[in-house]
């Protein structure tokens, strides 16, 4: 008799996306960007479907592009895993736009004194006589 064959698991699917949100404790949101035609006005248009994934260190932050796999559930709505990250975004300074500018005014420079003009030689002075 022939050994029983092991049963084969379908390849898990996998997206890139970028990152709309790391505030979740080894979670982060991905917004995955895909063209589909419109059925009536046939022009393509823009979907975007978001996934939950797991990021177990959490390393990937707001704005980098990264790769998910599907994989077990590891609550109700994160059943993708963080793959790696394949681009990572410029560092972002947070800015308070409600806060009052602290910023000094900037002080107007004096105008410069003018020069007298070079006189050519053998010229006789302004004003004189």
């Amino acid at each position: 008799m022939a050994a029983p064959e092991a049963p084969t698991r379908k390849p898990r699917k996998n997206v890139v996306g970028v990152v709309v949100s790391d505030k979740m404790d080894k979670t982060i949101t991905i917004a995955v960007e895909r063209r589909v035609l419109h059925p009536r006005y046939r022009k393509y248009v823009r979907a975007t479907t978001t996934y939950k994934a797991h990021d177990e260190r959490d390393e990937a932050h707001e704005g980098d592009k990264v790769r998910i796999v599907e994989s077990r559930p590891y609550s109700k709505s994160k059943h993708w895993r963080l793959v790696e990250i394949l681009v990572h975004a410029e560092s972002t300074v947070a800015v308070n736009l409600d806060a009052p500018d602290t910023t000094p005014a900037p002080v107007p420079e004096a105008p410069a004194p003018e020069a007298p003009a070079p006189e050519a030689p053998g010229a006789e002075p302004e004003g004189g006589e």
